[in-house]
């Protein structure tokens, strides 16, 4: 009688716990489908690319599909398929976009697009503590002003620079980050977390945009200046960096004029803006205020560099 109770016992306690494992199964199902469709329906695109990226795959490592909303969501099951087998998966706005990603940001970092006008429309924390933030400018961007876009993005609030271009991927919320830095004691991976999906166009993406075409027609009438009104470029190995400027006497150690001849040398030979400006944030700028104050300084600089060398060029 003990044995047969014992029994009865030891299969409830097991069917209650394989219920209570179906029903944890479908609603971690149920919400990865919730934050895929948030993401996508925010992100506002017509089709997807999706990448399903294998670390240890000698070939084939990036599994591509071009989707649209509706197969996107069809074929959720099967992504946590994949991500359950070690795929990372990925995702981007197919073709030319109205979209730019910022990567490895912090809170600090979200907390203060949203205070300058530039709240993103989606935001995912793929690791703990670190997010990408995918902001709309209301209009589809070409290939080069798209890329000119995520870099100054990058530049101006501290996102990783090498991710800053028109093609790069994002994570997919509502998946696994399956980087081995990140697995836990148990064994387990961290979800990547969808915390916001609004879907807005940040207030400023009219200004702005001005601002990024302004950049590039400038840098377009350099490369087009006839000969004699350009700079006889050297190799990018000879030129001066801003440590050369500022241990010049000339300057009587104002690191303000130091930064300002840099920053004319520098965008006069070719070196791209965003590298002018990181060069310029390289000192400590703390006596200038607050991060936007010091972001504020690096912007004068540049614009006053450019302005110089326009006026050179016009005689």
């Amino acid at each position: 009688m003990v044995l047969y109770i014992q029994t009865v016992y030891d299969q409830g306690t097991l069917l209650r716990s394989w219920i209570a494992l179906v029903k944890s199964k479908e609603m971690a199902a149920t919400l990865t489908l919730e934050a895929v469709e948030k993401q996508s329906c925010a992100m506002g695109a017509q089709f997807f690319d999706i990448g399903l990226f294998d670390p240890n795959a000698t070939e084939g490592a990036m599994l591509p599909r071009l989707w649209n909303l509706d197969t996107l969501l069809r074929s959720v099951s099967w992504l946590r398929s994949k991500n359950a087998e070690g795929r990372h998966i990925f995702i981007r706005p197919a073709g030319e976009h109205s979209l730019s990603l910022i990567d490895d940001a912090n809170i600090q970092v979200i907390e203060r697009l949203k205070s300058e006008g530039f709240r993103p429309a989606v935001v995912a924390e793929t690791s703990p503590g670190n997010f990408q933030a995918w902001l709309r400018h209301g209009e589809i961007l070409p290939k080069r002003l798209s890329t000119l876009a995520a870099r100054l993005l990058a530049s101006r609030f501290g996102g990783d620079l090498g991710s800053a271009d028109w093609r790069h991927y994002g994570r997919l919320a509502g998946f696994t980050n399956r980087k081995d830095k990140y697995r836990m004691t148990d064994g387990t991976f961290p979800y990547v977390r969808l915390h916001e999906a609004t879907g807005v166009v940040y207030s400023k993406a009219v200004a702005f945009l001005a601002e990024v075409k302004n950049i590039y027609e400038a840098e377009r009438s350099r490369v087009a200046a006839p000969a004699s009104l350009q700079c006889r470029r050297p190799s990018r190995s000879n030129l001066k960096s801003i440590e050369d400027f500022r241990a010049k006497p000339i300057y009587g150690g104002d690191q303000t004029r130091a930064d300002l001849a840099y920053a004319v040398y520098a965008l006069a030979h070719g070196v791209p803006e965003t590298e002018a400006r990181n060069a310029v944030a390289s000192r400590d700028l703390t006596h200038k205020g607050d991060a936007k104050r010091q972001q504020e300084y690096i912007d004068r600089t540049i614009k006053k560099a450019r302005e110089r060398i326009e006026d050179n060029w016009k005689g």
